[in-house]
Order: structure tokens, then sequence, then C-alpha cells
């Protein structure tokens, strides 16, 4: 074995601790965050946190974003299962810090709101989303805060030219971001 391979193994063993260490950290804190909210925030008026800004509103959302596709939510759940299966494929090429965090951030905000749809009333892959942070136009949760920052990470990842695999597309070489990890 040469000595790429060698060093290509841990690396891509560390950046798949990344990416699946950061969902379960965003998981958790989802599951915990909706947890309270249910508690504390149901059946309440909404509490203003930054005037009429940035508050929190207790909101079962039977939709997707914004509330649109509530008569279909059988399919979010299975939307949910194949993002989670192409991120397991593309997880084999994984080589890169910011492709790591940004895939993590995707999977653990898709498996928060995946089990609101799977758990929660009105039933199995019918359940409607816990929201709660109310920021003026719309009302989400950590999960769907941590699903804008994936994509916002992963276009601009992408823009800059790196690659899954932590390559530079414009240069054709591995990015110094990416080669110290």
């Amino acid at each position: 074995m040469n000595d790429d391979a060698t060093e290509a193994r841990p690396r891509r063993r560390r950046m798949l601790g990344m990416l699946f260490g950061i969902a379960v950290i965003v998981l958790m804190v989802d599951q915990f965050t909706k947890f309270l909210a249910v508690t504390f925030l149901e059946g309440r008026e909404p509490i203003a946190v930054i005037g009429n800004l940035a508050g929190f509103n207790f909101y079962r959302n039977p939709g997707a974003a914004l509330g649109l596709g509530a008569g279909v939510t059988w399919i979010f759940p299975l939307i949910a299962l194949a993002v989670f299966a192409v991120i397991i494929i593309l997880s084999r090429k994984l080589g890169s810090i910011t492709w790591a965090v940004g895939l993590g951030l995707l999977l653990g905000g898709l498996f928060g709101n995946l089990i609101d749809r799977l758990f929660r009333q009105p039933g199995f892959l019918h359940g409607a989303v816990v929201d709660f942070i109310d920021l003026s136009l719309f009302i989400c949760n950590v999960a769907d805060i941590a699903i804008s920052a994936a994509a916002v990470t992963l276009v601009v990842t992408s823009l800059r030219g790196v690659e899954l695999d932590g390559t530079d597309s414009k240069r054709t070489s591995t990015i110094g971001e990416d080669t110290h990890g």
C-alpha cells in the first residue's frame, strides 16, 4: 500500500466521524428543544424576544416549508430517507471538512423533522413537525435552521470549487483547508 492510501483511511474516518457527530448533535438539540417547546409553549401565547422580529410561538406544521404540502405529508419521510441514502453513498468519497459539516447539518436536520413525521400526532407518516422559533416571516425549529445552514454551506463550498473529496476543481489539487484534518 502506498502512503496516500494509508493516510486516506484515518482522514476519511475523521470526516465520517465529523459528519455523523454533527448529525447526532443537531438531532439531539432539535429533539430536546422540541420537547421544551411542547412542554412550555403549547397552548400558550407567543413570547416576544426581539419585539415583533423574533420570539417563540408554538405551531404544529403539517406541511413542509411555510406549511406547503400539508395534504401529502407521507412523501416527506420518503424524501428524507432518499436524501439519507444519497449522503451515505456520497460519504464514501468524503475528504472535505466543509462537505462533512454541510452533510452533517443536513442529515441531522432531516432526521429531526423525520422523527416528528413518524411519531407525532396525528399519526405515523402524517405527524406534524413542531415549530416554535418565530422569525416574523415564518416559524421554524432547530432542524430547519440546520437544513438551511447546510444548504448555504454546501452551495458556498461548491461555488469555491471544493469537491466532495477535498480537491479544488479550479486547481485540481487538494485545498489547504481540507488537507490539515
